[in-house]
């Protein structure tokens, strides 16, 4: 049984901060995008710092935990590949779908490109506690699950956020990435009290602690990591400090990053916060404090067919009451938890992947708003989503707005809007080319002459002709596009 390691004070490793993250004073560990990290060929600034004594953590993106579908077993080899190149005592993802559609839709896979979040209902926790047993069983080290912000609410939910986070722990073992940005992003778009939901999460179960800067406008908080940490996520964190000290925090900042002075400015500040006490439920010290996790094992067992456990061990110390249904036993007996997807789990699964793929087509693919959703906030999603991948494209494929100049943005919003990602953001940013190309764009000849050469290096094909012009300009006039 393995006790939750004491990490200390972090930041998120960046390349384009990899020189500033080594020089700050007083980092204990660090924390890389895991899909951003090959590991055959680790950046030889995360070598520095693990021959320093830093610890480094790979955080997962791209999982989707909370997916109809089972975790990708080749996405679950990387995750636990990068772990073990690098040497983590963990690992962390999210508590989120990324992807929808697929053979259970009979629709085409869409992907968002995003964290997306998961409807708070009993069948979307019996789908997300076995997707994280799968994840936990194919990982070499103890998994953590964030939770994520967001700017729409499912209808009809069930639990509040403590709540589900609660019952999570409770049935798999699994540690928590408390990310306290995202309990004062879902405090202003969701109206959500984020001391509700500490007092309802497990405290015990958290691994560590995420702290990141937003930007509120016209009354919707944005998660932009790439603005300073407000007073107000300071006083969650706080919030959380008053009732335990967190095994470890880090500060998040993913883009338009500030000089290392004002990094090193915004680290004072989290330890300063972490200075106050800890409550009556927490542990004294410092932060690094390890809280022993008795409850959550590598791989927790699971309950026998029938049974009335919950997915713990009798030796769970969790003081969290949690108001189990009285069928519990056989929700993760039968179905979801039996492992082939067939009958009622099978069924579940169903309905879960029809909602998400139903919001999912809402936001990338013009599809009509489903029942029960705020049309203007999913508005306001599908706009962000569009945003954001302009923004990845242009760091993913550099050339583009270079070729493209002030009109980049522009054609690149004029083209994703209701056209959702194929295959990831270097697929997205050709087939953005083959538009435009196609097209007859840019206007002016030299441009249009290099973005050619561009998409041909990368496609490997010859330039859309004249008629495949044709052919667009054809679907074009039937479809409105």
């Amino acid at each position: 049984m393995r006790d939750t390691p004491r990490l200390g004070i972090g930041i998120g490793w960046r390349p384009e901060i990899a020189d500033t993250v080594e020089g700050l004073a007083g980092v204990d560990w660090v924390e890389a995008v895991a899909e951003n990290v090959c590991p055959g060929h680790l950046p030889e600034s995360l070598l520095r710092l693990r021959e320093r004594g830093v610890t480094v953590v790979p955080h997962g993106v791209s999982l989707g935990l909370g997916g109809a579908d089972r975790p990708d077993p080749r996405k679950l080899a990387d995750l636990a590949e990068r772990a073990e190149a690098l040497g983590s005592p963990l690992v962390t993802e999210h508590i989120a779908f990324v992807r929808a559609g697929g053979g259970r839709t009979a629709s085409p896979v869409l992907e968002a490109g995003h964290l997306l979040p998961v409807p708070r209902t009993r069948d979307a926790l019996r789908v997300l506690c076995e997707n994280v047993r799968i994840a936990q069983d194919a990982l070499p080290v103890p998994l953590a699950v964030e939770n994520i912000a967001a700017l729409i609410s499912w209808p009809d939910e069930e639990l509040s956020e403590g709540r589900f986070l609660a019952e999570l722990v409770e049935r798999t073992g699994v540690r928590l990435l408390i990310d306290v940005a995202n309990l004062h992003t879902n405090h202003v778009n969701r109206g959500e009290d984020p001391a509700r939901a500490l007092d309802e999460l497990p405290v015990e179960a958290i691994a560590y602690v995420h702290v990141a800067g937003g930007v509120e406008r016209d009354g919707v908080w944005h998660d932009t990591h790439a603005h300073p940490v407000t007073r107000p996520v300071l006083d969650v964190l706080a919030e959380l400090r008053a009732r335990i000290a967190p095994p470890g925090v880090l500060l998040e900042r993913d883009d338009d990053f500030p000089p290392a002075a004002e990094l090193a400015g915004e680290l004072a500040m989290i330890r300063d916060t972490l200075a106050g006490p800890a409550g009556p439920t927490g542990p004294t010290g410092s932060v690094g404090t390890a809280v022993p996790l008795s409850a959550a094992p590598t791989n927790p067992a699971r309950p026998s067919a029938g049974g009335g456990g919950t997915g713990h061990g009798d030796d769970n110390d969790s003081d969290v009451e949690i108001d189990m249904d009285v069928d519990s036993g056989a929700e993760f007996g039968e179905g979801v938890g039996a492992g082939d997807g067939d009958g009622d789990g099978g069924a579940v699964r169903d309905r879960l992947a029809l909602g998400q793929t139903a919001l999912l087509s809402a936001l990338v693919a013009g599809a009509p708003v489903p029942a029960g959703f705020d049309s203007g906030r999913l508005g306001v999603q599908s706009r962000a989503l569009v945003s954001k991948r302009a923004g990845v494209i242009a760091k993913v494929a550099p050339e583009l707005p270079e070729i493209l100049g002030d009109g980049f943005r522009p054609a690149f919003v004029s083209y994703a809007t209701n056209r959702p990602m194929r295959a990831g953001y270097r697929r997205d940013a050709l087939d953005f080319a083959e538009h435009l190309l196609i097209a007859d764009e840019p206007g002016d000849p030299v441009a249009r002459r290099r973005l050619t050469l561009w998409w041909r290096e990368r496609a490997g094909a010859r330039p859309p002709g004249r008629a495949a012009r044709l052919v667009h300009a054809a679907r074009a006039a039937l479809t409105g596009r």
